[in-house]
């Protein structure tokens, strides 16, 4: 089961509220709250979608530029062996480092997400 929605580059995790009977969403990855909900999936999408495009026309009327949720550069500390082991690995599959990192964090996070 997915349980995320993706819309103009802003991802939202999806939970159902039992209580209220009603899915409840929230744009994840940036520091400002955007939430939205809805009864039943289409309705839920819709409000994700003015919901982002609400926080857009807010931002673009305030001066501001909306939170980017990740601008792709990514800092990492680890050891030496695990550094020197990566590398190895990239070089066996013709990949540069950077390259073979990307591939291998995008698999684990689709992995990670599609449970």
């Amino acid at each position: 089961m997915k349980n995320t929605l993706t819309y103009k580059g802003f991802t939202a995790r999806i939970e159902f509220d039992a209580d209220d009977n009603i899915f409840v969403g929230r744009v994840i990855g940036i520091r400002d709250i955007v939430g939205f909900h809805g009864g039943t999936v289409a309705e839920l999408t819709k409000d994700f979608h003015n919901a982002i495009d609400h926080y857009i026309a807010v931002c673009k009327k305030r001066g501001i530029d909306p939170q980017k949720p990740y601008s792709g550069n990514l800092m990492l500390r680890i050891p030496p062996e695990v550094h020197a082991a990566a590398a190895i690995a990239a070089e066996t599959k013709g990949k540069s480092l950077n390259q073979w990192a990307a591939s291998v964090l995008k698999k684990a996070a689709e992995t990670s997400c599609s449970k």
